[in-house]
């Protein structure tokens, strides 16, 4: 059935960028996408997610990459998610929808104003793939290790808190700033995935590997492993099924 698709990889250079690009994306969002899934925090994510428009559209307008302005915004919007959902809590889904629908607008607005400048907003919405460099797998590489490393760094805290927070803080452990970075290393990831498959679907590619690896494991490490293999078939998947 694929025949084409591969004799085509052997030879473009675009088509073997996309393939790792799905790569490493699936790194990030298998692993961040179980604790998504078992802290409950899709609206969160969410919101972070739409919120990256903001920091892409200045990026735009003061002619910066907007790799870079994604991820500052989505940092911030991480931030400021974190401490409503921490303070906030009987206003949170009032505030959040408020910091999704500012992002999304501002970003709109500055694109809007840039002179001389015409996007197809479909390739943020949506993401494209196959317009993946070797600069953005650097970055997105690079992005792709300090998660990991994180990850593994704070693998028990993490366990702790994302099954039982109370037993975490009785225990000592600093749940709110765990809970921060954690939300943190989502925007991250949010981020490598926004090129990928675009604002619009980066809560399924977030959320749909690490549900359907809890059917299969209720170990947090494994559900990992299984939610990485099926993001990277589902990203490759569906350029191959594309492509052919």
């Amino acid at each position: 059935m694929f025949t084409d698709f591969f004799s085509a990889l052997a030879q473009f250079e675009f088509l073997q960028y996309a393939l790792i690009a799905g790569v490493l994306a699936s790194i990030s969002c298998g692993i961040l996408g179980v604790y998504v899934l078992t802290k409950q925090m899709s609206f969160l994510a969410g919101g972070i997610a739409h919120a990256v428009l903001g920091g892409m559209g200045a990026a735009i307008f003061y002619d910066f990459n907007p790799f870079y302005g994604a991820l500052l915004s989505a940092i911030i919007a991480a931030l400021l998610i974190g401490v409503i959902s921490l303070y906030y809590k009987e206003q949170e889904d009032t505030l959040i929808n408020a910091v999704w629908a500012i992002g999304m607008s501002t970003g709109l607005l500055f694109i809007a104003a840039k002179d001389g400048y015409t996007i197809d907003l479909n390739a943020y919405l949506f993401g494209n793939i196959l317009i993946i460099g070797q600069s953005d797998l650097i970055l997105m590489a690079a992005l792709d290790a300090i998660l990991v490393f994180i990850v593994v760094l704070f693998y028990h805290p993490f366990l702790a808190m994302a099954f039982d927070e109370e037993f975490a803080r009785i225990r000592g452990l600093p749940t709110t700033f765990l809970y921060l970075l954690l939300l943190i290393l989502v925007a991250i990831s949010v981020v490598l995935l926004i090129r990928i498959v675009g604002l619009i679907l980066v809560i399924a590619l977030l959320t749909l590997p690490a549900a359907i690896a809890q059917q299969f494991s209720v170990h947090l490490g494994k559900m990992m492993v299984i939610a990485i293999i099926l993001g990277i078939f589902f990203t490759n998947t569906g350029v191959a099924i594309s492509y052919q």
